[in-house]
C-alpha cells in the first residue's frame, strides 16, 4: 500500500482512481468560496469510477451554535508535574455569509514558563438540500441521507448529516 498526502482541492490522481472518495466531518463546508467548492466537487467526480460513490459528512449543528466568547472548555493537567492546561474558545456567527467561526487557545503552563498555541477554523453553514444541489450541479446523483453512523435516516435533529452521492455515467 502506497500513501499519498493530498489536497481535496486538487486530487494527485487519474481519472476514474477510486471507486470510493470520502469527505468526514465537515471538511467540505471549510471551503468558503462557493467556486472553490464546485471545482472541488467536479474534481471529487473526475477521480471516482463510473456508479462511485461519494461519501461526506456535513457538521449537522452549526447554525443552532450559540456565540461565545473566551470560554475556558478544558481545564486539566498534563504530565507527571501536573502542569496545568486550559483551552479557551470563542465562536461566532456570520448569518449573511453563513459561516461559523471558531478560535482556539491553548495555554499550558503558568507565569514565565506558558506557552500558547492558537488556530483559527471557519465553516460555511450549507444544509443538506443546499450540499445536494451542489452535488446534483457537479454530476451526482443522491444515493442516501443518514442521520447516523448506523444508517438511520436523516432529518434537521439528526446527529450528524451523512451525504451518500453516486457519480452520475458520464455521456459517451
Amino acid at each position: 500500500m502506497q500513501l499519498i498526502r493530498g489536497d481535496i482541492r486538487h486530487l494527485p490522481f487519474p481519472d476514474r482512481s477510486f471507486p470510493l472518495v470520502m469527505a468526514p466531518y465537515g471538511i467540505l463546508q471549510s471551503l468558503l468560496d462557493e467556486r472553490l467548492l464546485s471545482a472541488t466537487l467536479k474534481d471529487v467526480r473526475r477521480v471516482l469510477t463510473r456508479d462511485g460513490i461519494f461519501g461526506m459528512e456535513l457538521v449537522a449543528d452549526l447554525p443552532a451554535w450559540d456565540e461565545y466568547s473566551n470560554r475556558v472548555t478544558l481545564h486539566s493537567r498534563r504530565g507527571p508535574h501536573g502542569t496545568p492546561m486550559r483551552l479557551i474558545e470563542s465562536v461566532t456567527q456570520d448569518r449573511r455569509k453563513h459561516i461559523t467561526r471558531f478560535e482556539q487557545e491553548f495555554v499550558e503552563g503558568t507565569g514565565r514558563r506558558v506557552t500558547r498555541k492558537r488556530f483559527s477554523l471557519a465553516f460555511r453553514t450549507l444544509s443538506v438540500p443546499q450540499m445536494v444541489q451542489r452535488l446534483e450541479e457537479a454530476g451526482f446523483e443522491v444515493a442516501a441521507l443518514l442521520g447516523d453512523y448506523q444508517g438511520g435516516p436523516w432529518d434537521l435533529r439528526a446527529d450528524v448529516w451523512i451525504i451518500l452521492a453516486r457519480a452520475k455515467a458520464r455521456p459517451r
